[in-house]
């Protein structure tokens, strides 16, 4: 039998550029606190924490919430690549659910270095070896590097597929300009237009330009996550709760289709949506708004269809409907984003779960989605692990 789990509290930092942000214990322990104040919680409450990161080494997330409290919790460090934020957050609430626990801390934070992702241990097979393998024979160039091969060969998937043009790309982070100068915590809060994003450096002839992909960042957000009777027994607001979960991997079809859409997690994020829609009884027109991985522009975009939120060949129409932001049918990424809010890979999913949880608490301000009592997170880690979870305002 499953309880049901609220979030009590979510914080959250400034997200910032590699070598402007503080060290991440510093990072961790602002993140956690503002999680703990703004649910009225002392830290000696948590009774287990999950700690996400990428970059760092072993028990970083003991490092981190040390400087918190050490109260001898168990301490669970999560790396399932960019989408450990929410793997801590998938963990944090399959605890309480279960009743293994009825408060629990979901940390991420990530301190990351300038530049393109890398390979960090050449000395041993990298998990990324049938992705390259995959990506090689569909997509070639050799030497650009490895996050752009694999969404701007999906991207032009979807080109080749739907003559969906480069502009509507170009659109999509426009509109995540907008949305972050409505955020005070995002990285990036400059407007840029569709000609800005077009004119930026070329990255992919024909597909991306540099300001079609997400930038490295820094940065930590937190969530607490409570039983209904622990909010009950000490009077927490019980404004938001997740109403349903799923995490999934990658299947034979993410390799056997030969389609860098699906290389790119498509089947997986097709197939979290559908087990949550099915698990809370609703379906993808009932969503209010939605934070996605939009770590490229192109993967916001085959990403809506993923999920359900337009048909699959119609994602240039909604874009061009202006149905994925204010005014159209769902606001999606109203933070602005892994494209302008920033992607520090440990804190991403966390960040989202702070965001969408404002959103439905009617707390957002100038980002606020009126009326919004649904929403939906989506969070992408290749290699590969995607997590959605379905949020419902009490």
């Amino acid at each position: 039998m499953s309880r049901k789990v609220f979030v009590a509290g979510v914080g959250m930092i400034p997200f910032a550029k590699p070598g402007a942000s503080a060290p991440y214990p510093d990072m961790a322990a602002a993140a956690t606190r503002a999680a703990l104040d703004d649910a009225r919680m002392p830290y000696t409450a948590v009774e287990q924490a999950y700690a996400g990161y990428v970059y760092g080494d072993s028990t970083a997330g003991q490092r981190a919430l040390y400087d918190v409290g050490m109260s001898g919790i168990p301490i669970v460090n999560v790396n399932n690549n960019c989408s450990t934020g929410s793997t801590a957050l998938f963990l944090a609430r399959q605890a309480v659910a279960a009743g293994a626990a009825e408060c629990v801390l979901a940390l991420g934070f990530e301190q990351m270095a300038p530049g393109a992702l890398a390979v960090k241990f050449p000395d041993r097979p990298s998990p990324f070896e049938r992705f390259d393998e995959a990506t090689a024979a569909l997509v070639g160039m050799p030497d650009v590097p490895l996050a752009l091969r694999y969404f701007g060969g999906a991207g032009m998937a979807h080109m080749r597929k739907y003559g969906t043009k480069m502009e509507t790309f170009a659109k999509i982070r426009a509109k995540a300009s907008r949305h972050a100068a409505r955020n005070p915590l995002a990285l990036l809060r400059k407007e840029v237009s569709v000609d800005d994003v077009m004119a930026s450096p070329v990255m992919i002839p024909g597909a991306m330009t540099r300001l079609m992909a997400c930038p490295p960042t820094c940065g930590a957000a937190a969530a607490v996550l409570v039983a209904e009777s622990f909010a009950d027994r000490h009077g927490l607001a019980k404004a938001v709760w997740i109403a349903a979960q799923a995490m999934t991997t990658d299947t034979p079809s993410t390799f056997d289709t030969h389609d860098m859409m699906r290389v790119v997690g498509y089947d997986m994020a097709q197939a979290a949506a559908r087990q949550v829609y099915e698990a809370a009884g609703i379906g993808p027109a009932d969503v209010d708004v939605v934070e996605l991985h939009d770590c490229f522009a192109q993967n916001e975009l085959i990403t809506y269809e993923a999920l359900g939120l337009c048909a699959e060949g119609e994602a240039e129409r909604f874009v061009d409907a202006g149905d994925n932001t204010y005014g159209g049918r769902v606001v999606t990424n109203p933070s602005g984003g892994l494209l302008s809010k920033g992607h520090p890979l440990g804190a991403t999913g966390l960040a989202q779960c702070y965001e969408l949880t404002h959103q439905l608490r009617g707390s957002a301000d100038a980002r606020q989605v009126d009326g919004a009592r649904i929403a939906l997170q989506h969070n992408l880690g290749l290699g590969g692990a995607c997590v959605t979870t379905l949020y419902r305002a009490a």
